[in-house]
């Protein structure tokens, strides 16, 4: 009936206001997460600096967006606002577009495809055959969004295990 309608609805009203409810084990992990996150995202930063700069000098690669590079366009205001790091994401493009970004996501041991970042593990994701799949190149141009776009977020590995895996992966393309 209608009592229940009005029921379903002001549960997805307030889940859509104030989000839903965390169980307690859930919130204890966010919390015993957030502990280390200070020691966590330094190390994500110092590598994925070194992280980019291997990637800058890959005849594979076509180009590297990291604030911390020098030479990128955000590397001004980033040592001004940044001084201890920027961030653990690199973004880069592999030469050949979509299908040499694919078969260069294949190739990875190491790194997980997954959306996350932040994570202690390395992950990666290929916007173009996954978050953004739905869409032709021009629609991808339009969202700003490169079809040889890889996003790179560095985990606290061994940065020599996770350019090893960079390096191997590429030389597949």
């Amino acid at each position: 009936g209608q009592g229940g309608d009005d029921r379903a609805k002001a549960r997805g009203d307030r889940r859509r206001d104030v989000g839903s409810s965390q169980d307690p084990e859930s919130a204890f992990l966010v919390k015993l997460g957030r502990e280390s996150l200070n020691v966590r995202m330094a190390r994500h930063c110092e590598k994925a600096l070194a992280v980019a700069k291997y990637l800058k000098g890959s005849p594979k690669v076509a180009w590297v967006t990291d604030p911390g590079l020098e030479g990128d366009k955000y590397y001004d205001i980033a040592k001004k606002y940044m001084p201890n790091g920027t961030c653990g994401v690199v973004s880069f493009g592999v030469k050949g577009g979509r299908s040499a970004a694919e078969t260069f996501m294949a190739g990875l041991k190491l790194a997980s495809i997954a959306t996350h970042v932040a994570d202690a593990k390395t992950c990666v994701l290929h916007p173009a055959s996954s978050t953004h799949r739905q869409m032709n190149d021009e629609e991808l141009a339009a969202a700003g969004v490169a079809p040889d776009l890889v996003r790179f977020s560095v985990g606290i590995e061994d940065v020599k295990d996770i350019i090893a895996d960079l390096e191997q992966a590429l030389a597949g393309v």
